[in-house]
């Protein structure tokens, strides 16, 4: 008699996916571990430095195809090396799963946005704050980093090595180790010429290789910040300050503004097609300076060089803190001197100055989801001018148009511009779309200076006032593939350098500091830069110290009587 053999019912998947975690999966050896793991990085995670590297050095020849074989080869090797210099397994384990969230992230910035991992936005990131976190945040991200991060990072522990002694370990490390390097020397040394070309002429391409770039440029900048002296007393550059000026009968506002992202290529008033100035085009006594450079292409740059008394060319953002700024040369000089910020903070700037964050306020009218639109920070200033008795600058730093969810920048009244991105994921936008929310953004910035100057002017009975608005850096709207701002100053497009400047004065301040309103016109076309900010304040506000530069005040030259002093 014979038992009919059944085949067996198939295992549930939940069981089977158990069994199989359980399993783990074999490897060989920590060498094959480590070329692995490196090459499914190298394969998967490093589109745009593939993209960039073709642009740069591919062409249908022999050579080409060497020296990309060759590249390939040399980041393989690189990538292994992070892995196989681990002094023990887990720690190898450890870096790899650290460097799968590190390569998901960087990997999705670098393809959808055209970051570089490069120091300053490395910079950028420990400067971050949620707001700004929450803006980039989407559930294509999100996937992202879960799909090619998180349980990638889980599955290293999984792996399962073969039970060797620690001498025989570091054995097969080392002779990968020498192997591998002579073979990417040997092809370097094959494609010579074209990595002399390659390292010199595209410097921006090494900052995609992921995820060593982020790292490499992460220690950097660490180290940098590292070798400042906290504890060491400021330098104070400036100096002696001095008034130029009899004490006038009326007390001098500055309004120092501080846009955020603002390109001048979109500013009707430097001959933009669209209405995006509407207001402060119709404003008398606005000088727009027509061809102004930024010092950086970020904000954690920008700001502190704004009100450094360095040029862009000998400023170092890692030594900015040692330094006495232009708010120290105000406050000894008597004025009162407030920070208002609506954006990611001072970047050590207002560190002793008053400093009101407006980011967490909760006024219904202009806050919603911890994002406040820039009007925020003018709601007391009518009762803050009403009560001003003696020389005061006020500074206000916009969120302007930071991206890249534009159209949370400025309330739906404002969305004059349609259809508008409404999405942080500005790559599934179009451009016209794209172009549309950010011209908003500019729009309502127009409004929030126009209604500064407004409220100046009614308060000139009793105050002579200034206001001087810059923005830090400009943006790319995905022109050529590249989105928001931030690559390294060299190779950065126009659009991220170019940004608007402009200058206002009112009646009683033309007066009193007897300018010439044609000269100024004149300069307006002259070129400029963020070099020129120290000065013009200091200029306008009637005060010279060692540091003070005629040439670079904007309003020295436009005195009459060659510089009213």
């Amino acid at each position: 008699m014979h038992t009919q053999q059944f085949p067996a019912a198939p295992l549930p998947l939940s069981q089977w996916l158990r069994e199989r975690w359980a399993e783990g999966i074999p490897c060989s050896s920590d060498v094959t571990f480590a070329f692995g793991v490196s090459f499914i990085w190298l394969a998967l995670y490093n589109v745009r430095f593939w993209e960039l590297s073709a642009a740069a050095m591919w062409h249908p020849s022999a050579g080409s195809v060497l020296f990309m074989t060759s590249l390939f080869v040399l980041a393989w090797v690189v990538l292994t090396l992070l892995l196989l210099l681990s002094p023990t397994r887990w720690v190898m384990r450890a870096a790899a799963s650290l460097m799968f969230v590190i390569a998901a992230f960087s990997a999705y910035f670098m393809s959808e946005y055209g970051a570089i991992m490069n120091q300053e936005m490395m910079r950028n990131v420990l400067q971050t704050d949620h707001a700004e976190v929450e803006a980039l945040l989407n559930a294509e991200v999100t996937l992202h980093g879960v799909l090619l991060g998180i349980i990638p990072a889980l599955l290293v522990w999984r792996v399962r090595l073969p039970e060797t002694s620690w001498r025989a370990q570091m054995g097969q490390r080392l002779i990968a180790v020498v192997v591998a390097l002579g073979v990417a020397v040997a092809g370097m040394f094959a494609s010579s010429a074209d990595y002399a070309t390659f390292f010199r002429a595209h410097k921006p391409v090494r900052y995609t290789l992921n995820p060593i770039a982020p790292i490499v440029s992460m220690v950097g900048l660490v180290a940098g910040s590292n070798r400042t002296n906290a504890a060491a007393p400021l330098i104070d550059p400036a100096g002696k300050i001095e008034r130029t000026a009899a004490a006038p009968a009326k007390p001098l506002v500055l309004f120092l503004v501080i846009g955020e992202t603002a390109r001048a290529a979109n500013f009707q008033l430097g001959g933009y097609a669209r209405e995006t100035n509407p207001e402060l085009s119709q404003i008398s006594g606005l000088t727009y300076f027509a061809n102004t450079s930024s010092c950086g292409t970020s904000t954690a740059i920008s700001v502190p060089c704004l009100f450094s008394h360095l040029p862009r060319t000998q400023f170092k953002v890692d030594e900015a803190g040692r330094y006495k700024n232009l708010l120290d040369s105000l406050d000894q000089a008597g004025f009162e001197v407030q920070w208002r910020d609506n954006n990611s903070g001072c970047k050590g700037v207002c560190a002793r100055v008053t400093n009101i964050d407006y980011n967490q306020h909760s006024d219904p009218k202009y806050c919603h989801d911890s994002n406040c639109f820039d009007a925020v920070m003018l709601e007391d200033l009518p009762e803050t001018l009403r009560k001003i008795e003696r020389d005061t600058v006020i500074v206000f730093h916009q969120k302007g148009s930071h991206g890249p969810f534009y159209s949370e920048r400025y309330p739906k009244q404002f969305e004059k511009f349609q259809p508008a991105c409404r999405s942080n994921q500005l790559q599934h936008c179009s451009q016209q779309e794209i172009a549309n929310a950010y011209d908003n953004t500019i729009a309502y910035t127009d409004h929030v200076l126009a209604s500064q100057i407004r409220m100046l002017r009614e308060a000139s009975a009793r105050l002579d006032s200034v206001l001087i608005y810059a923005s830090d850096h400009g943006e790319s709207l995905g022109e050529n593939g590249i989105y928001l701002h931030g690559l390294p100053y060299a190779f950065a497009p126009a659009a991220q350098k170019e940004v608007p400047m402009l200058l206002w004065t009112s009646e009683g301040y033309v007066r009193r500091a007897r300018l010439q309103p044609d000269c100024l016109r004149t300069e307006a076309q002259l070129p400029i830069s963020h070099d020129f900010f120290y000065h013009t304040v200091l200029g306008a506000a009637e005060l010279r110290n060692q540091a003070y530069d005629r040439r670079l005040d904007l309003i020295a030259g436009c005195r009459r009587g060659g510089g009213g002093e």
